[in-house]
């Protein structure tokens, strides 16, 4: 079955939150904040591959979702940053926004685009500690990714195109030549919609 167009849910990656730690060492009386910070969350990004022709991949799966930022720890160790989504699109695909159907990229280059940005990660409480304020017991928490609905279209360039008068057969003849399944019957203007075959 071809698939030309689709309608998909993008959400990146949380970012990871900061931590509340301190610094405990046997001989060292007065230990300072040594919380880290959160892992940055996952990006989503368009990738082109020239091995795919359809968008029959999206039909099943609608939701995509990045790997969201490992929270900080103490001893300033910063959270795990979470992994990137890559998801594979053939050439010619035009991303529209789902809401307003403005296009955001069309994805006939080589190169990747970032669809949804994921999340920074939140502060430890290293960074509040201050002469006045030397043991700070909060942190910040990290920021939600990008979200957003888009509508995945696929431009194809035909090779052939059949024209003619009405019921001479244009769609019988599609109907046989591919895996198109056109409506057909003895009467005019049967087809009213363009159909697609592929051969």
């Amino acid at each position: 079955m071809f698939v030309d167009k689709v309608k998909i849910t993008v959400a990146a990656g949380k970012g990871g939150d900061g931590a509340v730690a301190f610094h405990r060492e046997k001989y060292v009386a007065a230990g300072g904040p040594d919380g880290g910070d959160g892992g940055h969350g996952g990006s989503v990004i368009l990738r082109v591959n020239d091995n795919l022709t359809t968008l029959m991949d999206f039909r099943y799966k609608r939701k995509y979702t990045a790997a969201p930022g490992g929270d900080g720890q103490g001893g300033l160790r910063t959270g795990k940053r979470g992994e990137n989504l890559v998801i594979q699109v053939p050439r010619g695909t035009v991303v529209r926004d789902g809401a307003t159907e403005q296009i955001i990229v069309d994805m006939s280059g080589s190169e990747d685009f970032v669809l949804a940005k994921g999340g920074r990660g939140g502060w430890g409480n290293k960074h509040f500690a201050t002469p006045t304020r030397q043991l700070p017991r909060f942190s910040k928490a990290g920021l939600p990714g990008e979200a957003r609905e888009v509508i995945l279209e696929l431009k194809l360039l035909a090779d052939v195109g059949l024209v003619g008068f009405p019921n001479v057969g244009k769609s019988t003849l599609l109907s046989v030549t591919s895996n198109a399944r056109p409506k057909i019957a003895n009467y005019h203007c049967t087809t009213l919609f363009p159909n697609l075959g592929v051969i």
